[in-house]
């Protein structure tokens, strides 16, 4: 047993060497796609590592799909810097001064890709950019509302998380057709049914909230138990037979990907 785990331990170690030889050799090799980061730093250092093997793919092919990966790479980056910049080494002072500098640096380096991904349609790299607190990427994003652009679950998903403080009733439309979206055998994002069983409940309708909380728990997304859904929806237990057979239909609808809206009311 110890034997195996040292041998397990030696695996590990020699991985992580092997790793970070080639991240040196490539940083040699390719200075300018590791120039601007706090390189020999212990902190950030996996982080540092993804953007540079990034960098280093959008090197070999400059397409927005592989500049969307960096720049994703470079937020997690910039995060970790924000963090790490705070922190005063013990020793070698001037590796504090080495992150704020590639702190600094990593900001350029989300304006300059925001900027290169500013014209690209791809409607998630629209909608990340959104999600960072671009204001013109919302509107480019809202202009596609009702195009096939959107017409996946995550992208139906994502415009109603704009809509959830500004019309809960649309918001539950597009909910429901995200679901519709789902082919058989997806995976189905727990954050839809919760957000639908969410919704029912500030809306005031109790029967809806409590069949979305059901349907959940037939998924397996379940965040209330029994006990309190009994509690939260008080109602005949004829009434409530009829749902629970009603969240089942649901949810085998959804696993065999023929879900449609008209089946809840």
């Amino acid at each position: 047993m110890k034997l195996s785990l040292a041998a397990a331990s030696l695996t590990l170690l020699s991985g992580c060497l092997e790793r970070h030889r080639s991240t040196d050799s490539l940083c040699e090799k390719y200075p300018e796609i590791c120039e601007n980061t706090n390189l020999n730093d212990g902190q950030c250092r996996l982080q540092r590592t993804n953007l540079i093997w990034q960098r280093y793919d959008v090197l070999k092919k400059p397409v927005a799909e592989e500049k969307f990966k960096e720049l994703k790479f470079t937020y997690d980056y910039q995060k970790c810097l924000e963090y790490a910049a705070r922190i005063e080494p013990t020793e070698l002072k001037e590796r504090k001064t080495l992150r704020t500098r590639a702190l600094i640096n990593s900001y350029k380096s989300i304006r300059r890709l925001s900027e290169e991904l500013a014209k690209s349609d791809d409607p998630e790299i629209i909608y990340y950019r959104w999600s960072q607190g671009e204001k013109g990427a919302l509107r480019q994003f809202l202009q596609l509302e009702g195009t096939p652009a959107l017409e996946t679950p995550e992208m139906q998903l994502a415009l109603a998380t704009y809509y959830t403080d500004k019309d809960k009733i649309k918001t539950i439309q597009l909910l429901k057709h995200a679901l519709e979206l789902y082919d058989r055998g997806q995976t189905i994002k727990p954050e839809i049914i919760q957000s639908l069983a969410t919704l029912s409940h500030q809306t005031k309708s109790n029967s809806n909230a409590y069949l979305w909380a059901r349907v959940g728990t037939e998924l397996g997304a379940s965040v209330v138990s029994q006990e309190k859904l009994l509690s939260f929806y008080p109602m005949p237990d004829d009434a409530r037979q009829a749902i629970d057979i009603q969240a089942q239909k649901i949810s085998k609808a959804l696993e065999k990907g023929n879900f449609r809206a008209s089946m809840v009311n």
